[in-house]
């Protein structure tokens, strides 16, 4: 019977996987590194990528570390977890900023002296 690793983990185990896909992902994007691309630094298939991005725990920790290492040279699992990237802020601020919407006709008259 095949067992798959996600059905062996605990839901608090779970959430940490996620965690470790989400950061992964959001690390990615805030270095602006396509997915294919840290894939191919780290000689594993997009597809691995994919599932490494989505918190999968039947991914190898060493494809994970080359994943790691492919989109931010020198990071450590530490760094990523407590999120001391500062590319990782910067999207943050990006993130941040809202659209501001054009004022009404009546707010316009209220501001026209």
């Amino acid at each position: 019977m095949k067992v798959t690793q996600s059905e062996m983990l605990t839901p608090r185990l779970a959430e940490e996987s996620a965690r470790i896909g989400g950061l992964l992902a959001r690390l990615r994007i805030a270095r602006q590194v396509k997915q294919a691309d840290a894939a191919l630094r780290a000689g594993i298939s997009r597809g691995t990528a994919g599932r490494i991005e989505q918190g999968n725990p039947g991914v190898a920790m060493g494809q994970l570390l080359r994943y790691l290492e492919a989109i931010a040279p020198g990071t450590t699992l530490l760094q990523l977890l407590s999120e001391q990237d500062p590319s990782l802020s910067a999207l943050a601020a990006r993130e941040a900023t809202k659209r501001v919407r054009d004022l009404t006709r009546d707010e316009l008259r209220e501001l026209d002296f």
